[in-house]
């Protein structure tokens, strides 16, 4: 069963971060602001903890500054219409065995993301009640 609010503590646990690098992410992430409950315990949403395995994936993978993850994100927050163009642009061809290791291992990390993206959309669909 879902929670509508997480403690920092479950999201440390989730995320495998400590609560002292979440809440300094806090500090550096405009977009990263839970919840306080009456001044003192944060409350994170599944949204939140989506935005901090983004930021997670951004840091420690793809080796981003927080600069860049910031601003990446920022530029993400802007424009959302992105996506939708990208999803139809014209496709590229690329020879899988030109490729080098590390481009075959990027390739593989986009596709990945891609696909949970996609399960994530369709999981929401389903889990959408359409009012009559």
């Amino acid at each position: 069963m879902k929670k509508y609010y997480y403690t920092i503590g479950e999201v440390s646990n989730l995320l495998d971060l400590k609560p002292y690098v979440i809440r300094y992410w806090e500090t550096e992430f405009p977009q990263l602001r839970p919840r306080k409950e009456h001044g003192r315990n944060r409350q994170y949403t599944e949204e939140h903890i989506e935005l901090l395995r983004k930021i997670k994936d951004m840091l420690y993978t793809q080796k981003f500054t927080i600069d860049g993850a910031r601003q990446k994100l920022k530029n993400a927050r802007k424009a959302p219409e992105q996506l939708e163009i990208d999803l139809f642009a014209a496709p590229q061809t690329v020879e899988v065995h030109t490729l080098d290791k590390n481009d075959k291992a990027r390739l593989i990390k986009k596709l990945t993301d891609m696909k949970a993206g996609i399960s994530r959309f369709v999981s929401t669909v389903k889990n959408t009640r359409v009012e009559k």
